[in-house]
């Protein structure tokens, strides 16, 4: 089973990667560049299925489910980190890395990666599957809290 979906999610990554390709550039003119001093990494939680029930528990929290491996997810790490900066304490983001935390990635049906959920108190307000700008993002979260 879990062959199956390490498969399945490297070809929906494959086929998110082509499609994505232009989005790439859009990013970077977003100003979605990595911080150069790490500044903004450092406020993004790594959460694993030990640590995400009670850091998602309470509150608005944007969660990355992404993987090492998914070309598209390394495009929206910037991206994420961009977003954990300008939101700043206003909200949490995270990220989980589906192969070390698979029960949470399956417990929220995780199929394509990345996939860009919505908390509020535990519970999804929105998603997102494949490259998303910070905009959108900024704005689904703003709208949950």
């Amino acid at each position: 089973m879990m062959k199956t979906m390490r498969v399945l999610l490297s070809i929906c990554a494959c086929a998110l990667l082509v499609m994505a390709g232009c989005k790439k550039e859009s990013a970077a003119e977003a100003g979605a560049a990595p911080a150069a001093d790490g500044a903004a990494a450092s406020s993004v939680l790594d959460l694993d299925d030990t640590t995400f029930a009670a850091a998602t528990a309470q509150g608005v929290v944007l969660v990355d489910f992404w993987a090492p491996w998914c070309p598209p997810c390394r495009a929206q790490g910037p991206i994420i980190d961009a977003v954990a900066k300008q939101l700043g304490d206003t909200a949490k983001v995270a990220k989980v890395n589906v192969d070390k935390a698979k029960t949470t990635a399956q417990t929220f049906g995780v199929r394509s990666i990345p996939t860009l959920v919505v908390l509020k108190d535990g519970k999804t307000v929105k998603s997102f599957t494949g490259l998303t700008q910070a905009d959108a993002l900024v704005a689904a979260v703003k709208e949950a809290l």
